[in-house]
């Protein structure tokens, strides 16, 4: 199965020539990885994505969000159509901090993914548990919730698409990293739910990404003892060193 590596920029870098400095010198540490049967995936700010589309050789562009709507008088949004047409090929849905901040329900992320499937985009759902739900021992009904819920009406053959990324909300951005054990534990909840949603051999086929305080030291453990197929990387992919440690780590990992 391949393996996924996102970087996710959130809301950096400040400016465009930052942005592409952080760019070029991504690009420029790939050139000496060679990993096979991996995907690079690059999420920068939506203002930067048309800046990349013609240089990502050695990885593909992807969004941070989207909206539920092709188009229309929604201001300040944008559409999975416009990305596709700026040159992406994923877009991250239902991230923690859009749930957090922007109030996002499952059934709106659910809606962004009809349309960004439609649009020919493949969605990286993101789900996970704050540390209040865990501490309550609801954390298995939350993933739960968030799956179900989120893939309400796809079918079988869309599931085929998804790519699913585990964020412990308690572990993003503290370095409080989560331990493989307990990654591995919600990885196979994840794994059994998407079973009963698109048939065990679809579901066993589904992508599965860990996010929250991904660092070099701890990258190939996700991979290798929690059984994850890929990395949704947040700070540690505005630092080229760090972000390059990290592919090479799950590169090693995988040989």
């Amino acid at each position: 199965m391949k393996t996924f590596i996102v970087a996710n920029w959130k809301c950096n870098p400040a400016t465009l020539a930052e942005a592409k400095r952080l760019f070029a010198a991504v690009k420029k540490g790939m050139e000496k990885i060679r990993v096979r049967g991996a995907e690079i995936i690059i999420c920068p700010p939506f203002v930067y994505i048309s800046s990349f589309k013609s240089q990502a050789s050695s990885f593909k562009v992807g969004a941070q969000n989207c909206f539920w709507q092709e188009s229309g008088a929604f201001t300040g949004e944008v559409s999975p159509v416009m990305l596709k047409n700026a040159g992406c090929k994923y877009v991250i849905i239902g991230h923690s901090e859009r749930r957090r901040y922007f109030g996002e329900t499952n059934e709106v992320i659910n809606k962004k993914l009809r349309v960004a499937m439609d649009a020919g985009l493949r969605p990286i759902l993101c789900v996970g548990e704050t540390e209040e739900e865990k501490e309550l021992g609801d954390a298995a009904a939350v993933l739960v919730a968030q799956l179900k819920e989120g893939l309400t009406g796809f079918g079988r053959k869309e599931l085929k698409k998804i790519i699913v990324a585990y964020e412990p909300v308690w572990a993003i951005g503290n370095g409080n990293a989560c331990g493989a054990d307990e990654a591995m534990s919600a990885g196979v909840l994840i794994k059994r739910t998407l079973g009963e949603l698109a048939g065990k051999k679809i579901g066993h086929n589904i992508p599965i990404l860990y996010g929250g305080s991904v660092m070099p030291q701890n990258a190939a453990i996700y991979i290798e003892e929690a059984g994850f197929q890929g990395l949704l990387v947040g700070g540690a992919s505005l630092d080229p060193k760090p972000f390059v440690q990290i592919v090479r780590a799950v590169r090693a990992g995988r040989h």
